[in-house]
C-alpha cells in the first residue's frame, strides 16, 4: 500500500491538531504518510520531499504550519499537486498562520482551511480523490449524509427542551 495524501507538519507539537486528518483518512480507508518538516530547519529535506512527491505516487499534501506559516507555500513552489495548508493556532491566535498560508503569489496556490482545520483538510483531500475513486466517493457520500442525520437528530433533541417563553418552531427539517 502507497501513501496517497502526505501530512506534513512543521514540528511535533501540530500532532494534537493534525491527528484528526489523520483519524478522517484513516476512516476513508485513505493510505497516508505522516511527517514532521520545518521549511526553516530542515529547508533541503522539504525541498526534497516536495520535488520527489509526484514521482512517490502522492496526489495531495496537507502541509501544517504555525506562526510565519512557510511550509505549504515552500511546499507548493515545488510540485504540481495540490497542496492544503492548515494554519495552526499558535501566536495571535493563528491569523499570523492564516494570513502568511492565504497570501500565496499567483501561481503558487494553497488551498487553505480555518485554523487548526485539520479535518476539513482531510475532507477536501478526500473530495479531490473522489474524482477518480468511486469507492471513495461513496464513502464521501455516506459521510456528508451523516453529517445531515447528526443535525436533524440534534434538532428533533432541541424540540423537547422546555422553556416557558419558548414557542414552537414552524421550521420542519
Amino acid at each position: 500500500m502507497s501513501p496517497l495524501v502526505s501530512i506534513i507538519m512543521g514540528s511535533t507539537s501540530d500532532l494534537p491538531v493534525m491527528e484528526k486528518a489523520a483519524q478522517f483518512l484513516d476512516d476513508m480507508e485513505v493510505p497516508f504518510e505522516m511527517n514532521a518538516l520545518s521549511a526553516h530547519r530542515t529547508p533541503s529535506e522539504v525541498e526534497r520531499f516536495a520535488k520527489e512527491a509526484e514521482g512517490r505516487g502522492l496526489k495531495v499534501i496537507i502541509a501544517a504550519a504555525g506562526m510565519a506559516a512557510a511550509l505549504p507555500g515552500v511546499i507548493a513552489a515545488q510540485t504540481t499537486l495540490p497542496v492544503i495548508g492548515v494554519p495552526i493556532k499558535g501566536m495571535l491566535d493563528g491569523l499570523d498562520a492564516l494570513l502568511s498560508i492565504v497570501q500565496m503569489p499567483p501561481g503558487i496556490p494553497v488551498a487553505t482551511v480555518g485554523v487548526n482545520g485539520a479535518q476539513n483538510a482531510a475532507v477536501l483531500a478526500c473530495e479531490m480523490l473522489a474524482l477518480t475513486d468511486p469507492t471513495l466517493a461513496e464513502r464521501m457520500h455516506a459521510y456528508k449524509d451523516g453529517l445531515s442525520a447528526k443535525i436533524v437528530k440534534a434538532n428533533q433533541a432541541l424540540a423537547e427542551v422546555t422553556y416557558k417563553f419558548r414557542v414552537p418552531s414552524s421550521l420542519s427539517i
